[in-house]
């Protein structure tokens, strides 16, 4: 299904030349006067100038414009990526008429090369000549790196007796791992929120799917998430009560497609894996025993193989760090097939069955500490060649 058109949103992409000649590189994003956000980004300490100037403005703005490049993450330049950065929310402000803190801009692509500011500014005319409300497909295209295809999600939803749209675009496919939304992703709606709505709303959504997914345990320095609230509905969104819960739903419903669709595009990936850790003490313990198992190059190697080889999944789940773990309490099954108990092979497990599971493109393993009620879930990918591969080759 196409995106669906967001009241109050228009969006432009271009070839600004940024990496690649003939390649969508340049996406700009206009929100109608009004609109409201909220954001997450990265917790790199060697976070991208861009991220910096995004945060900047966003305290002191409503954002109008979003200006995004691909091709170079203006990350890991210094000051001069700062300058960079902000010159290109000048060069925007300038040809549409709003204040440059009404600008926000982000970038991804290659760190530690200097922002081709030329090249971004020369391509804003194309880019903004191109700005329209069903523009999200050519957006989606526009902001991806090693993407191998563009990431959309809608949802319709009914709100005060009127209909009420949430669209978002993401790209993402490697160096993905939580620690803030992983990825860059812009989520808007037609409907009137204030920043109390949406902070909270955004950031439920974001430790449901982009904070519960990872595909090589790298976290980028230019990861974002922007939640826009442009209200040309006419419908409001409450800070309770039904319509709160509703709103809140389709943004975690649309964050969440968007989330499965980066781990089935991760590089290199030939499966989806669900991990998902129950009885644990807290949700603390379970996501470290989860991510011991999604981090591990054995076990994401043996699904890339479909090899049963269940002894790296135990092995896992014992270094994981949980203190006092009975191990003789702990279940782990992949799909249908409990592969451990009681601290060692299952009673009545067989290879065969395991390699059944395995060759499946989709497998979900479900560890039960049995040490009480806390639960966490994560999506990952195998571990193939051609993830080795695309990386290596990144900057060729």
């Amino acid at each position: 299904m196409e995106p669906l058109t967001v009241a109050g949103i228009r969006l432009g992409a271009t070839c600004a030349g940024i990496k690649y000649p003939d390649r969508r590189d340049l996406v700009v994003i206009e929100a109608a006067a009004g609109t409201r956000a909220a954001a997450v980004f990265t917790r790199n300490a060697f976070c991208a100038a861009p991220v910096i100037v995004a945060r900047t403005h966003l305290a002191a703005a409503s954002p109008r414009y979003l200006v995004i490049n691909t091709g170079n993450a203006n990350a890991g330049t210094g000051r001069q990526g700062l300058v960079d950065a902000e010159a290109s929310c000048r060069a925007l402000a300038e040809r549409v008429g709003c204040r440059p803190e009404e600008v926000l801009p982000f970038s991804t692509g290659v760190i530690g090369e200097p922002l081709p500011l030329f090249r971004v500014v020369t391509g804003l005319p194309a880019a903004l000549a191109a700005l329209r409300p069903d523009g999200w497909t050519e957006a989606a295209h526009g902001i991806m790196t090693t993407d191998t295809r563009p990431k959309w999600a809608s949802r319709r939803l009914n709100l005060d007796g009127r209909d009420v749209t949430v669209t978002g675009i993401a790209k993402g496919a490697g160096m993905i791992c939580p620690d803030m939304a992983t990825l860059l992703a812009f989520v808007a709606t037609d409907a009137a929120a204030d920043e109390t709505v949406l902070r909270p709303v955004l950031a439920d959504a974001v430790a449901e799917s982009f904070n519960a997914i990872t595909v090589d345990g790298d976290t980028s320095t230019n990861d974002a998430c922007l939640l826009l609230a442009t209200g040309q509905s006419g419908a409001s969104v409450p800070g309770e009560g039904e319509d709160y819960a509703r709103f809140a739903t389709a943004v975690r419903e649309v964050c969440s497609d968007l989330a499965r669709a980066i781990i089935h595009d991760g590089e290199g990936a030939t499966k989806f894996i669900t991990v998902r850790v129950e009885g644990g003490r807290d949700v603390v313990e379970s996501r470290r025993v989860a991510y011991a198992i999604a981090h591990s190059p054995l076990v994401k190697t043996a699904f890339f193989a479909s090899d049963p080889n269940w002894g790296r999944i135990l092995a896992a789940v014992g270094r994981a760090g949980v203190a006092d773990l009975a191990i003789d309490r702990v279940a782990i099954h992949l799909d249908e097939v409990c592969i451990v108990r009681a601290g060692g092979r299952a009673p009545g497990y067989t290879e065969e069955q395991g390699q059944q599971v395995m060759a499946r493109p989709e497998i979900a393993i479900r560890v039960e500490l049995d040490r009480g009620e806390a639960a966490a879930r994560i999506w990952t990918t195998d571990l193939s060649f051609d993830y080795v591969r695309i990386n290596a080759e990144y900057r060729t």
